[in-house]
């Protein structure tokens, strides 16, 4: 914390306690009766006005943030696995990524269902000096399409197969396809607990394989470990989200453009976490959601108290 002050005065012991109150309240959901969901400078210079008697100014409020590196305008997201065999799952796939079988193929599986064909209303205006692309803020939707895709984590080459159905049999459809293009090799599939991975066309497949293709389960709420979700999210950031599309069909050929030009060029994503290391961020994280929920219990019932 960044606080170089020197107090000298009744003044200067006014303003330590607005700091230190801002800093505290900064790290603490805004009371209902404002009705707001986070901090904004503003709000905070008002309510410290407003409870401590002390006007402090929306700039210094932010410069305060700025020194501190506090954003509460900011939000990120989490999500701790409840898997029972968490550890074991997050040691088996870990394993696979950082010491891969010698003479044997992992690949990182996953389908990414229900990408949108929007087609705007009006033409797009084009990029130009001063100006950015323009698209309209309203569009048609023209169809779905699913996208199941597995990664060589050794080469970084995806195979893809594209389906517009979102039955049963797409996800074997593209495990043949894995199983063809390393005919001869054990393979062990990275992939979480989608039900399509679990289904009975699926397990009728995976035992007329014989023990040369073995599927690993990420933990359940952990789908991130899944390195073929990165390349979801370069696809998304790259072509969809931005994208224009008249068609499914459009759509379709669109990704497999992608697809064959990322293969042209693909290099692996470097995995340098271990399996102890997010284990025990993991851990971490669950004694600390811990202890807020014990804070906040104890609160509830002095409140009643009261």
């Amino acid at each position: 914390m960044v606080v170089s002050l020197f107090i000298v005065s009744s003044s200067a012991l006014v303003v330590v306690s607005s700091l230190l109150k801002v800093l505290a309240l900064t790290r603490t959901t805004p009371p209902s009766a404002l009705g707001i969901s986070h901090w904004s400078s503003t709000e905070m210079a008002r309510y410290i006005k407003k409870t401590e008697g002390v006007y402090v100014s929306q700039t210094w409020v932010s410069r305060l943030w700025r020194e501190n590196h506090l954003k509460p305008w900011q939000q990120g997201t989490f999500k701790i696995s409840r898997d029972p065999h968490f550890e074991d799952k997050v040691r088996d796939v870990v394993g696979l990524y950082l010491d891969p079988p010698e003479g044997e193929v992992v690949v990182s599986v996953d389908a990414k269902s229900g990408i949108q064909a929007l087609d705007r209303t009006q033409p797009l205006l084009p990029i130009d000096f001063g100006k950015t692309q323009q698209r309209t803020f309203d569009y048609a939707r023209m169809g779905t399409t699913d996208l199941y895709a597995a990664m060589d984590i050794r080469t970084g080459k995806v195979i893809t197969s594209l389906s517009r159905t979102h039955a049963t049999p797409d996800f074997p459809r593209l495990m043949k396809k894995v199983a063809a293009a390393y005919s001869g090799q054990k393979i062990h599939v990275v992939l979480d607990n989608a039900s399509v991975h679990l289904s009975g066309d699926t397990e009728k497949w995976l035992a007329k394989q014989n023990g040369k293709v073995v599927f690993h389960f990420t933990p359940t709420g952990a789908s991130w470990m899944n390195q073929i979700e990165i390349w979801n999210g370069i696809l998304t950031r790259k072509l969809i989200r931005c994208g224009t599309f008249r068609s499914v069909k459009a759509l379709d050929g669109e990704i497999e453009s992608f697809v064959k030009h990322w293969n042209s060029d693909c290099k692996p994503f470097k995995w340098t976490a271990t399996a102890e290391e997010i284990i025990g961020k993991v851990r971490a994280i669950t004694a600390h959601m811990e202890a807020l929920l014990r804070a906040t219990e104890i609160d509830d019932v002095a409140r009643q108290a009261a």
